[in-house]
């Protein structure tokens, strides 16, 4: 499969298009690409395009458009992951498997228990940073939609805007190593339900939080007889859901 870049822009079969600094350094540092290679673009909003190098150098790269191909790899499930924010790297690695899983929208939660606290500006600039990693993310997976990431939010005002919330249905998931549910004990939604699992910190929810999460809603459940790390849980929730409802 030829090498994908994601352009924020319109992008129209027969024109010249200059890849960005961040893709151009990718081109030519990372992949080593020459005059003529064959590439792939997209712009988050559904299919691809064929395209191939005309010209590249350390200053510039452009590349000549030639189709638009309507394929399209997204999962059946619309997958909400509400993950209390931990460490850099953690999160990092939560939030790119998460979109090659298929989950359709991130949500970072600070909880009681999260150790990383980040203020307004850091968390500005985290956001940016886990937008930029799911564009990486969906180069390399083939995805051609952006999942979307919403900013830091605490889990009170997350739940009331969950509650309050006018999407229809809903299911909600909360991972709780006391939970006497599994995944296996519930049904299998319609097509269009949209479903949400939210994941605690390294140090799991406080009683308090899993009581209030469970009262707007959220259904308990636990992944065997284990205690899974946060970075563990997300993923294997996600894979799980997919496995048995999804396209896995």
């Amino acid at each position: 499969m030829p090498p994908r870049f994601y352009l924020n822009k319109a992008i129209t079969p027969g024109e010249t298009i200059e890849l960005p600094i961040d893709s151009r350094h990718h081109a030519t540092r990372v992949l080593r690409l020459r005059a003529n290679d064959k590439v792939n673009l997209f712009n988050g909003n559904g299919g691809e395009f064929s395209a191939h190098i005309t010209n590249i150098t350390k200053t510039v790269t452009k590349i000549f458009v030639d189709q638009h191909h309507d394929v399209d790899c997204e999962p059946p499930l619309n997958i909400e992951l509400a993950q209390a924010i931990c460490s850099n790297e953690k999160m990092d690695w939560i939030i790119q498997k998460a979109v090659e899983l298929g989950a359709t929208r991130i949500q970072p939660i600070d909880t009681s228990r999260s150790v990383v606290r980040l203020s307004t500006e850091r968390a500005a600039k985290r956001l940016q940073h886990w937008e930029k990693t799911i564009i990486s993310a969906c180069e390399q997976c083939g995805r051609n939609h952006l999942p979307q990431i919403s900013p830091l939010i605490p889990l009170p005002q997350w739940l009331s805007e969950k509650k309050n919330s006018a999407v229809p249905q809903q299911l909600g998931l909360m991972l709780s190593p006391t939970a006497n549910k599994t995944l296996g004990n519930l049904s299998k939604p319609s097509a269009d339900t949209n479903i949400t699992v939210i994941i605690g910190p390294e140090g799991g929810f406080t009683s308090e939080e899993e009581e209030i999460v469970s009262h707007v809603g959220f259904i308990p459940i636990r992944l065997g007889n284990r205690i899974l790390r946060t970075e563990s849980a997300a993923l294997a929730a996600i894979s799980a859901i997919q496995t048995l409802w999804g396209d896995f």
